[in-house]
């Protein structure tokens, strides 16, 4: 391994860092975005069960499980004594802000997606200058300096891909996974809205 980054030149430092950066945040994304995180099944149960008698029940639950779907649940009972209409806007407006912070990160996984290939291809032109500029300055031509050159060449090229690729699954699994999670959640939040409105007219 150290032989490996040793021969891809100084622009494997820079790989390093981006493959460590973008490492960091593949993890701290998956732990973030696990499904019992932000929809836990006890909370999940009780949106969908929740009478308006249990409503103290069911804040205490959200306080004592806090999550994304609680932090909303949370707000569709402060604002049940206005209109429903009312009260949809303001849980839209907040689930947006909760999806944002379920898409922090992913926004450096985009740029290590993109910049890591680059980085990689800056290698391997800068390999190709060094070695054809050696080879310009001999009428000889050197083993040991064109298999330097081409060594360059085909690891720091190597190197961008192989932080590229894993970085460009865990981004697109991530998205899919918060568009899944968001619809699930949109779901939950409707049919407690139903119930509690529901039960409210017949009142």
């Amino acid at each position: 391994m150290w032989h490996f980054l040793k021969s891809g030149g100084i622009f494997m430092i820079p790989l390093v860092l981006t493959s460590i950066v973008g490492l960091a945040f593949i993890i701290e994304r998956g732990l973030a975005l696990r499904w019992e995180k932000v929809i836990p099944p006890d909370v999940a149960g009780a949106a969908e069960t929740c009478a308006p008698e249990q409503l103290g029940e069911m804040k205490q639950l959200c306080v004592d499980q806090p999550s994304t779907l609680s932090r909303l649940l949370l707000v569709a009972t402060e604002h049940l004594p206005r209109p429903r209409d009312e009260n949809i806007d303001a849980i839209q407006t907040h689930a947006r802000h909760e999806v944002l912070q379920l898409e922090r990160g992913l926004v450096v996984l985009e740029i290590v997606v993109g910049i890591s290939p680059l980085l990689g291809l800056v290698g391997a032109i800068s390999g190709l200058i060094t070695l054809f500029g050696d080879l310009g300055q001999t009428s000889m031509i050197d083993n040991a300096r064109v298999a330097k050159g081409i060594s360059e060449v085909l690891n720091t090229t190597l190197a961008g891909l192989l932080i590229a690729i894993p970085s460009l699954i865990a981004w697109s699994y991530y998205n899919k996974k918060i568009e899944t999670l968001a619809v699930e959640m949109e779901t939950l939040c409707d049919k407690f809205l139903r119930r509690q409105y529901r039960e409210r007219k017949r009142q």
